[in-house]
């Protein structure tokens, strides 16, 4: 049986890597003088599904979820399904009972590692930081902002989104071949592509909440508030 300690650290550390490596990706293509500067959509896209590969990898003992609405999505299954477990496995064989001891170990671990990974995203790419940049591009590098500001097709855009990964997580294990974490990554890549330059294609509240947070707390020349009215 795995600890609640093996537990946090699992989704902890698969957070915050899929964070650090998706902030420098943005940092990379964002920021004046970074050899990737101005790089396109494909670029973003493809680094966020890598980053998210990266974490799913390294949180595997508990499913990778790295975000609450895929662990939320879990209880639900669990709801439907009372064998259902956290990390898909049946009990007696590595199965995560879905508890609200475990949820909440899950959640908080996802925050917290999300916001860790942020932090040291922007320690590798703090030099650019300090170069005379938009304040709206240093901010969209930690956080998503939409392309056209309306509360409701914004909501809508990233309920679509969320619902249609959420929908891959349930319905992966059930196929034949099951592809795991390289599937996930492959689904994130769309789903920015479609949805990135729309709304952000957050999909999850950690990965916003978190790194908005880090937005706020680091030290940072030209900061601008941190837009919590779209977050």
């Amino acid at each position: 049986m795995i600890s609640g300690v093996q537990m946090f650290w699992s989704e902890f550390m698969g957070t915050a890597l899929m964070m650090a490596i998706a902030f420098m990706v943005a940092a990379s293509r964002s920021l004046p003088k970074t050899g990737a500067y101005r790089a396109d959509w494909i670029n973003a896209s493809l680094g966020w599904g890598l980053a998210v590969y990266v974490g799913v990898y390294a949180g595997w003992r508990t499913g990778g979820h790295l975000n609450p609405a895929v662990t939320l999505a879990r209880v639900v299954g669990h709801w439907i399904d009372p064998q259902a477990t956290l990390n898909g496995l049946a009990m007696g064989k590595g199965g995560i009972p879905v508890t609200l001891a475990n949820v909440a170990i899950f959640i908080s671990a996802q925050f917290l590692g999300a916001f860790f990974g942020t932090c040291l995203g922007y320690l590798g790419t703090r030099k650019h930081f300090e170069l005379p940049t938009d304040t709206d591009t240093k901010l969209m590098v930690f956080c998503t902002k939409p392309a056209i500001r309306s509360n409701f097709w914004n909501l809508a855009s990233e309920a679509i989104g969320t619902a249609i990964l959420v929908t891959w997580v349930f319905l992966n294990g059930g196929t034949p071949t099951q592809v795991g974490p390289l599937g996930v990554a492959l689904v994130i890549t769309v789903l920015v592509m479609a949805l990135g330059g729309v709304s952000g294609a957050a999909m999850n509240p950690a990965r916003d909440f978190s790194s908005r947070l880090a937005y706020c707390l680091l030290p940072m020349s030209g900061k601008k508030d941190a837009d919590w009215s779209y977050a």
